[in-house]
């Protein structure tokens, strides 16, 4: 694995919000952690020292993406966020020639479809578990997501 490999993978992690990857192969051990402002990664090859390695594009893009959440939560402090309950892969769309099943604007009810999330090949459909508008998505479709990560807000009033 060279290192314009882990630049990238640097960068994915950063993207993807998840706080810990852990990649181990024959001959090569890699941790990355995001989270605080900045990226660590501790890569380690048979036969080498440990090395902390800080790639600034990877803590470029790490700022990025970490700027508009914390605006957001003070400025979206009135809204309430429809979380996932799973993890897996993220689906506007119950399928790809289907419309979306809700859009920024449209008034969400209790218990409505809001998205599909897939796990292990079975697709799990996402409720509301409240009535409003919704404000904002906040995952790109067909992208991962994590246990307990935001996916709408809505606004319930």
């Amino acid at each position: 694995m060279d290192i314009k490999e882990i630049q990238n993978l640097i960068k994915f992690v950063a993207k993807s919000g998840a706080s810990e990857v852990k990649l181990e192969m024959e001959d090569i051990k890699i941790t990355i952690r995001t989270g605080s402002g900045k990226t660590e990664t501790t890569f380690v090859q048979a036969a080498a020292p440990m090395q902390q390695l800080t790639s600034p594009a990877a803590v470029e893009a790490k700022i990025e993406t970490a700027a508009p959440v914390v605006k957001a939560e003070s400025e979206n402090s009135k809204y309430i966020t429809i979380k996932s309950p799973i993890i897996g892969t993220f689906y506007r769309k119950p399928s790809p020639d289907k419309a979306n099943f809700t859009e920024v604007g449209a008034e969400v009810k209790v218990g409505d479809t809001v998205c599909v999330i897939e796990a292990m090949k079975l697709f799990n459909e996402i409720e509301s578990e409240i009535s409003g508008t919704i404000v904002k998505v906040l995952v790109d479709d067909s992208s991962p997501v994590e246990f307990d990560q935001p996916l709408f807000l809505v606004d319930p009033s």
